[in-house]
């Protein structure tokens, strides 16, 4: 009889909960892990493969010593920040992340544009590798990227949506940062191109 009375609230509270949203939560919050360790994957994998890009290029290009440079440092800040899972719950050390991120794209871009000055490099099949792989782990990482913000708004809707969201503020679920782009109307913007070179 006792054993009845505990499991009749047992069994509304289950019911409940599984009704609130609470278990699209938890299984939202683990597809955002898994899209987010998908994400520091392939930029490891973009990271990897640096320095042999570098040192190709330098063999080549050793006056360019500022592009150098700069892919050193940002590299060096990439490799100081401790990208975890938990990242995706702290918007400040996720916004470092993605700022870091895009430094290091831009440092990038910069030594294949040096790149393009040597016409010996861009025939080097060391760096025609080198330089497929990083075109290829770019894609990925944009993929990866793309799933992630998917996953995140997923959540963010149900964090945001009633009466999951009830649910949320119970148990602290909270939204999830998104990728942001950093200057949109640079990007609005169209290329300048300029054949007269």
């Amino acid at each position: 009889m006792n054993r009845n009375l505990f499991l009749a609230p047992l069994l509304v509270l289950t019911l409940a909960l599984g009704g609130c949203g609470y278990n699209t939560l938890q299984s939202s919050d683990e597809q955002i892990k898994a899209a987010w360790s998908e994400v520091i994957n392939q930029y490891q994998r973009r990271a990897d493969l640096i320095p042999n890009l570098e040192a190709t290029v330098r063999g080549f290009a050793k006056q360019e010593r500022e592009v150098f440079l700069g892919v050193t440092n940002a590299r060096a800040k990439v490799g100081s920040i401790q990208a975890t899972p938990e990242m995706v719950d702290n918007p400040e050390a996720f916004q470092r992340f993605v700022q870091a991120q895009g430094e290091l794209s831009g440092a990038l871009s910069r030594l294949l544009v040096v790149a393009e000055n040597y016409p010996q490099l861009k025939s080097d099949k060391n760096f025609l590798e080198l330089q497929a792989q990083l075109e290829g782990t770019e894609n990925r990482i944009a993929v990866a990227r793309q799933r992630y913000v998917r996953a995140v708004q997923d959540y963010n809707v149900t964090v945001r949506s009633f009466p999951t969201n009830l649910t949320a503020m119970l148990f602290g679920f909270k939204q999830k940062p998104q990728f942001t782009v950093e200057d949109e109307k640079a990007i609005a913007r169209p290329p300048k191109v300029d054949f007269s070179k």
